[in-house]
């Protein structure tokens, strides 16, 4: 599957130094005039990445799964991440796949870690039903009101909000949505829980967003489990997403990374960003044997928008990667590799940057038992693949 990816990844449009040194020393001086935004793939706790959280005296704390990559979160101007299982509390039980459910514990690592925005649009939204939308959302108000998190919604009124992010006079939405929800109807009185992808509901979200804001992100989970390509399903949301004007699309769900790629139609001068699949931010799946290893790379979305309003008719570009057709214009983009380093006992689940990664470091991880293909060189081999010949510009 890996080798099928080639032609796609000869038209991807990335830069994988997120950041260039011009773009850091513009945050640096004009910092009113640009937005970081970087956003990680699915938070995916397995029982062996929860049972490393317990501490010695029966405390729970996931901080162990963000120390390495702390930097790159906290630095962000807006850091948004896919809390790819419901957050319900451990009286509701805490649980592994295939019904998920998290401690409030992993809410309070997401916030010491940095991140602003909490995704909660996934298929395992409703894995503990009602109870376990409602105790997220209590958590979330009750312990960080500041913090924000979307997704799913106690009323009506809340899933047709649209949450925006400000910097100067410059607006910036955000939306989140799933396919579905494994099967799981949502609760007869509360219709509005998760945030589906209606194709009536997102147009009329989207319209609203670009009427009333400067700049959409749309954070899509959507497309195939394992699968390193673009799916039907993902190439028909794509086309409604650029019809309706949307900048920046994040996406979830595979569990692998997929390529990134710019939209841009013949005959219409608006351009949009889509990262397919961003992988996990961290797992460690029970499963074995081939394809594994490529769950345990993922990537971080890294995006600098230039909120100035001097470069309205800026041609797309690789490399440097600028963006326009607004006065709000994506100026250099690129992804910051992640690998899920896992090893048994407390603490044994961390996440490095993939440069930060050692041969010694990839003998030591436990997934190799799982997959015997796990090694650095396939890491590399799979990054290359999916995100082509420009990661060699780091």
């Amino acid at each position: 599957m890996i080798s099928e990816l080639v032609g796609i990844a000869s038209s991807i449009l990335l830069s994988v130094t997120s950041v260039s040194d011009e773009a850091l020393e513009q945050v640096v001086d004009q910092p009113q005039n640009t937005v970081n935004i970087i956003m990680t793939g699915d938070i995916l706790l397995h029982t062996p990445v929860e049972e490393a959280a317990v501490q010695s005296d029966g405390s729970i704390n996931f901080d162990s799964i963000f120390v390495n990559t702390r930097d790159i979160i906290s630095g962000a101007d807006l850091a948004l991440v896919n809390q790819e299982v419901i957050i319900g509390g451990e009286d509701l039980g805490v649980s592994g796949y295939p019904a998920f459910n998290a401690p409030y514990e992993i809410g309070d690592a997401l916030v010491d870690s940095g991140f602003d925005v909490i995704l909660h649009a996934t298929n395992h939204a409703l894995d503990k039903g009602k109870n376990g939308i409602l105790n997220c959302i209590n958590f979330w108000e009750t312990n960080y009101p500041d913090i924000t998190y979307l997704g799913i919604n106690d009323s009506s009124k809340q899933q047709d909000s649209i949450y925006f992010f400000q910097k100067g006079n410059k607006k910036i939405a955000v939306l989140n949505y799933t396919y579905g929800t494994n099967g799981i109807e949502l609760p007869s009185d509360m219709p509005y829980a998760v945030n589906l992808l209606d194709e009536d509901k997102v147009r009329s979200d989207i319209q609203r967003a670009e009427a009333e804001g400067d700049f959409t992100i749309v954070c899509p989970h959507w497309g195939t489990e394992y699968n390193l390509g673009i799916s039907d399903q993902q190439k028909k949301w794509t086309d409604i997403f650029y019809e309706e004007g949307v900048d920046l699309v994040i996406g979830t769900h595979p569990h692998v990374v997929e390529p990134v790629e710019i939209i841009h139609k013949e005959g219409n001068v608006h351009k949009m960003l889509v990262y397919y699949s961003l992988g996990n931010y961290v797992n460690w799946t029970s499963g074995t044997g081939d394809g594994v290893s490529d769950r345990m790379l993922g990537a971080i979305a890294d995006v600098n928008l230039d909120i100035s309003g001097n470069a309205v008719g800026a041609e797309v570009t690789t490399g440097g990667s600028v963006i326009s057709d607004e006065d709000v214009y994506i100026k250099n983009y690129g992804v910051d590799l992640i690998v899920s380093h896992v090893t048994s006992g407390t603490n044994g689940v961390t996440v490095y940057k993939l440069d930060d990664y050692t041969q010694e470091l990839a003998g030591q991880n436990e997934i190799v038992s799982q997959d015997s293909d796990f090694s650095l060189e396939y890491l590399n081999a799979l990054s290359q693949q999916v995100f082509g010949d420009l990661v060699n510009d780091k």
